[in-house]
């Protein structure tokens, strides 16, 4: 069931995509987590999405979200796209996908797996801190091989 706040939301989103060149293909509201979690997915038309045009998205909408105050508390914003690279490489990527679902393969395996899923928390120079079911996984850095997004929940 749609969150009845994500129709005046898609209302303000979509002229604020279409400035930037942009289309919203999706708007989703998680009042289960806190603070609540907006996801706004977007493509551009033009070229392949990418992070600078989630980043432009994020900042455009946030703004006019908070002129509106269409959403009267504390939430998360999140803009991303169905286009946009699975893998995680730059650290401006681990940044941007911190709290997203990730596989992290490492060779050789780590504890004994080589497959973590879990929550970006972050990464530093030595390791990636993944949240599992509330435990943070620390894996080291020189044994990961590919750090994904995931689909999965």
């Amino acid at each position: 069931m749609t969150h009845p706040l994500v129709p005046p939301i898609t209302d303000l989103a979509i002229p604020v995509a279409e400035q930037l060149g942009l289309e919203v293909v999706g708007i989703v509201f998680h009042t289960n987590q806190r603070p609540p979690v907006l996801r706004v997915d977007i493509r551009n038309p033009q070229q392949d999405t990418g992070l600078d045009d989630c980043e432009r998205m994020s900042r455009a909408l946030e703004a006019a979200l908070d002129a509106t105050e269409i959403i009267p508390d504390a939430y998360v914003l999140e803009v991303s796209s169905p286009g946009i690279s699975r893998q995680l490489v730059t650290d401006r990527e681990f940044i941007s996908f911190k709290g997203f679902p990730v596989i992290v393969s490492t060779s050789p395996p780590h504890e004994g797996q080589q497959e973590w899923i879990g929550q970006l928390i972050r990464r530093d120079e030595t390791k990636v801190y993944i949240n599992q079911k509330g435990r943070v996984i620390e894996i080291p850095r020189s044994l990961i091989t590919r750090v994904l997004l995931h689909d999965g929940e």
